[in-house]
């Protein structure tokens, strides 16, 4: 399995906005230029995510784009899924036995998907980010 880019940059757009205090406006070309993802692929990926329900634009000075749900709420599977589908490792599969052991995989990719949240992997990060060695 191989996220496209837009699963990708969605989910580095929504941990970079989670990052910061709720309420914050996004700019999109702050995010674009903050976190590497090329602008108008940008452009695309907010429109879809507020499209989506996760984010709500305002235009005018100090407009941009804002979370509507918590990074505790907005799991990786849904964001996933919201650019890439549902994950099937082997779509239209014949073979039975095959087919009934793709589907197992199938679950247990859905189910990770579905308990780790945007508020993880910022955790995560934080947590990186405080390890520090002393010489």
């Amino acid at each position: 399995m191989k996220l496209s880019k837009k699963a990708e940059y969605a989910l580095r757009a929504l941990v970079a906005m989670g990052r910061e205090r709720e309420g914050t406006n996004f700019s999109i070309q702050d995010l674009a230029r903050n976190e590497g993802i090329p602008l108008k692929f940008l452009e695309q990926i907010l429109l879809a995510l507020k499209n989506g329900g996760l984010l709500k634009s305002k235009r005018g000075v100090g407009g941009g784009y804002q979370l509507v749900t918590r990074p505790e709420r907005i799991t990786l599977g849904e964001v996933v899924a919201l650019f890439d589908g549902p994950f099937d490792p082997l779509p239209g599969a014949e073979h039975a036995a095959l087919s009934g052991m793709f589907a197992d995989l199938r679950d247990q990719v859905t189910r990770w998907f579905s308990e780790h949240t945007i508020a993880q992997v910022i955790e995560k990060e934080r947590t990186r980010e405080t390890v520090s060695f002393e010489i």
